[in-house]
Order: structure tokens, then C-alpha cells, then sequence
């Protein structure tokens, strides 16, 4: 929204611009051709509005060459600045915020004992369906106007805000609120954990990209500080890529009820090169990706197109139920699978 009123502004300042200079040549055009009486503001603005918007009614017109040369270059020129530009910046952009509905940036009065959710991501996708299973309640903060509107089709509670901004956390009811969840990057969250510790005392986690910044949400008021990296780390350090061994080398839970865990691809496993989006973990386990060991490279960023290797290693966030069933995807077809769970 900033940027479009800044593109409207720079579209009017440029039309008014190149206008007084079009006022500015007709009076001298007319005064050059004798016709002192059409040499005014007035007329000259009725006499661009008629050109620019090819009405023409003849009454004022350029006989000399230059007048006549002039009088073209305002009609090319004043088409696409009134029906190009205008409709494009400003009535289409208009008539789509007017027909388009509004998205929720209140939450209901109704709402308390909750969770906020400041910042959406894969990280937390399991997170809300746990939560929406328990009928746990809870909102996110978004201020991606298309993702908000993305996650109410599929009936995800969110409002469109600013996380850092006093407004939207007590539009989201943050007195009543059972804990946040500070999930942009570090630097927001940052502020995001400043503004709602000064305004309640609820309880605050923050999730941190960079370790080092850990001790600087803590300095900010966040109760827990959570690092991805770091537990996916502890994970790599831990590896268990013998295919005779049955159980992985144990869970880290993440929040309540949701814990990460790595799982080695076994030879045998119906996963081995498929791509993350052909092997569709979610689909069948509930469970997501969150990162992947591939080649001596552990990625967090995990692309759709990510090729699953003999040597790599998933690191999925689920419930224990999902992830169990994750763990028996990656072992299909070994005859080694007991129906352990994790």
C-alpha cells in the first residue's frame, strides 16, 4: 500500500509537470500566431483537456506548423498519460482493493487463552495443526496481505499486521494471550519481543536464526529462545546412519507435542531419488521437512526439486505419531522395520 501511493504521487507530480509545460508552450504558440484572446490559463486548460482526451470541439485550434506539430505531440502524449498510466495506477488498483474483500486485522473479542504466532513459516506449520487438532486456539501475525489471504482459504486463523507494532499485538489480544511466538528474523523479532514485553507479561518465545543473537531477544524479554540451527546441529553430531540400527538417536522436542528428529535414508528405502516434492512426505506422514543433509551440505532452505540421496539425511518436525510414520517410509522395503515406534 505505501509503495502504490508513492507511485500515485510520483504519477500525478509528473502529469501536473508535463502539463504546465504543454499550458506554458499553447499561450506562447497563440500569442506567436496573434490570437491574444485564446492566450490565458483558462483556455489553454480547455484546450489541452479537449486534445488530451481527443474530444476536439475546434473552437481553439494551432494553425501554424509548430502549432500544429505541437498539437500531435500532446494527443500521442496525452493518451497513454490519461488512459494508460491512469487506469493502470490508479482506477484498476482501485477497483480491485474495492471489489476485492477485506482481510482480518482484528482478531474476535471472543479470543483469549491463546497463541500468537508472530510470522509464518514451514517451522510452524506443524505447530498449528497440532494446535488446530487439540483445538488449541490461536492466531497468526501476517504482514503478507496475499499469504493472509492464502492461509484463510485454507481456514487458518490470521489478521494482516505489523508483529512489531503496538496495534496489531493488541489487536491480537496479546493481555489475554497465553504465550508468543516471535518467528521473523532476528533483528524483528527483536522488536517484536521489546514492544510486547513492555506491553504484558506474557510469555515470549523467540525463535533465533543466528545463535550468537540468542542472548539479545533474552536481554529483550523472551522467556525461551529457540534455535533451528542449533538442534538441527545437535542432530548432525549425533548421526545415526547405521542401516542395522532400528531407532534413531532420539527426539528433541521443539514445543509441546512437537518434536524434530533426523532420519538416515536406508539403501533400500522407496524415498531414494525421488525429489522432496515427488516423495510426498506430508502427504503421507504429516510430517515436514524442515531440512535436509545432502552431500556433506545441510540446507534449511529446502527446495521442493531437493533430490533425497543415499547419504542424506531428513530433518523433520512432526508429532510422535507422524514422525513414526516418516521413519517407516524411510525404511521401506529393508525387512527391517519391527513397527517401532520413535
Amino acid at each position: 500500500m505505501y509503495f502504490w501511493r508513492i507511485a500515485v504521487a510520483k504519477y500525478i507530480a509528473s502529469v501536473l509537470v508535463i502539463f504546465s509545460l504543454y499550458l506554458s508552450v499553447f499561450i506562447y504558440l497563440m500569442r506567436m500566431e496573434g490570437k491574444f484572446e485564446y492566450a490565458n490559463v483558462i483556455n489553454g486548460v480547455y484546450w489541452l483537456v479537449c486534445t488530451v482526451t481527443t474530444v476536439g470541439y475546434g473552437d481553439i485550434t494551432l494553425s501554424s506548423d509548430a502549432g500544429k506539430l505541437f498539437s500531435i505531440l500532446v494527443q500521442l502524449s496525452g493518451i497513454p498519460l490519461v488512459f494508460g498510466l491512469l487506469f493502470t495506477w490508479l482506477l484498476i488498483p482501485w477497483m480491485e482493493k474495492t471489489v476485492r474483500p477485506a482481510i482480518p486485522i482484528k482478531v474476535s473479542e471472543k479470543l483469549n487463552d491463546h497463541i500468537m504466532i508472530c510470522g509464518y513459516n514451514k517451522l510452524v506449520e506443524t505447530l498449528i495443526e497440532e494446535l488446530q487438532e487439540k483445538n488449541v486456539p490461536y492466531i497468526i501475525i501476517e504482514d503478507d496481505d496475499k499469504l493472509v489471504r492464502t492461509l484463510i482459504k485454507r481456514n487458518i486463523s490470521c489478521i494482516f499486521g505489523s508483529a512489531s507494532e503496538e496495534t496489531a499485538l493488541k489487536n491480537a489480544h496479546i493481555d489475554t494471550a497465553r504465550f508468543l511466538i516471535a518467528n521473523k528474523s532476528d533483528e524483528i523479532n527483536a522488536t517484536i519481543v521489546l514492544t510486547a514485553r513492555a506491553m504484558s507479561e506474557v510469555n515470549i518465545i523467540a525463535i533465533v536464526e543466528n545463535v550468537s543473537n540468542a542472548k539479545y531477544l533474552k536481554y529483550a524479554g523472551a522467556n525461551r529462545v529457540l534455535s533451528p540451527k542449533q538442534l538441527f546441529g545437535d542432530f548432525i553430531g549425533r548421526k545415526a546412519a547405521d542401516p542395522f540400527v532400528g531407532r534413531l538417536t532420539g527426539t528433541t522436542e521443539f514445543f509441546e507435542g512437537v518434536s524434530i528428529v533426523e532420519f538416515p535414508i536406508y539403501p533400500k528405502s522407496s524415498l531414494m531419488g525421488k525429489t522432496l516434492r515427488s516423495a510426498a512426505i506430508r502427504e503421507k506422514t504429516g510430517a515436514n521437512v524442515v531440512g535436509i543433509w545432502n552431500g556433506g551440505k545441510l540446507t534449511y532452505d529446502v527446495s521442493p526439486n531437493e533430490r533425497i540421496r543415499v547419504n542424506s539425511v531428513l530433518l523433520a518436525i512432526g508429532t510422535m505419531e507422524q514422525l513414526s510414520r516418516l521413519k517407516r517410509l524411510t525404511q521401506e522395503y529393508q525387512g527391517i522395520n519391527n513397527g517401532e515406534n520413535i
